[in-house]
């Protein structure tokens, strides 16, 4: 924690499926993560870590579930099984409320959003790492939905390519505690650098 370290020129912020489907009331997944997004306070912490990196003058990329489209699967040989669930339950819908980001955290002027992603992680098959490389990123800072699939998938990606990941526990949420666990406690402490909490990264990138 002493070396927690970050060089504004090298590190951005990525957020990963702010879509209300997933982080806003009403939403078609909201209710399956509701109890533990409120215990650690995730969509808050989210907004806040969102705006001290604006403040300070971080860049802010987005890595983006596909919207359900219809025809995505229809002639699919293979569906993965999360695939198969944004199929039945047409999950961020485009056109839908449900497919559109969050209001508080809709992308600013210059703020990436690379090409939406089929399954879990937001570098396979989009062009994440190639707008990151472009930009001269080097360490990501990752919140966002869900723990132990899109997050953990894509801190694994980036830890492939060779990034250096911070990842925040109490911005990020999951369908229970014990997938929360898994996660944070099992998974993701062999890929991310460093896992903290809001205050922590916002403190830190605050003194930019």
């Amino acid at each position: 924690m002493a070396n927690l370290t970050y060089e504004k020129e090298i590190t951005a912020l990525l957020v990963v499926d702010p879509y209300n489907d997933f982080i806003s009331e009403g939403g078609k997944i909201w209710d399956r993560i509701k109890g533990v997004a409120e215990s650690n306070n995730c969509v808050p912490n989210m907004l806040r870590i969102l705006e001290a990196a604006r403040k300070a003058g971080l860049r802010v990329f987005y890595a983006m579930h596909r919207r359900y489209r219809p025809g995505d699967y229809e002639t699919w040989k293979y569906i993965a099984p999360v695939q198969k669930a944004a199929w039945i339950h047409k999950s961020f819908e485009f056109g839908t409320w449900g497919g559109e980001i969050r209001s508080e955290f809709q992308p600013k002027p210059g703020e990436i959003v690379a090409s939406e992603h089929w399954c879990s992680s937001g570098f396979a098959n989009t062009d994440l790492d190639l707008q990151l490389k472009k930009h001269g990123v080097h360490k990501l800072i990752v919140i966002g939905l869900i723990a132990h699939t899109c997050i953990e998938a894509t801190v694994r990606f980036a830890a492939e390519l060779g990034y250096g990941v911070t990842m925040v526990r109490d911005a990020t949420a999951d369908y229970s505690d014990r997938e929360m666990r898994a996660a944070l406690e099992i998974n993701l402490p062999n890929y991310a650098s460093a896992i903290v909490s809001t205050a922590v990264i916002v403190d830190s990138i605050s003194n930019l």
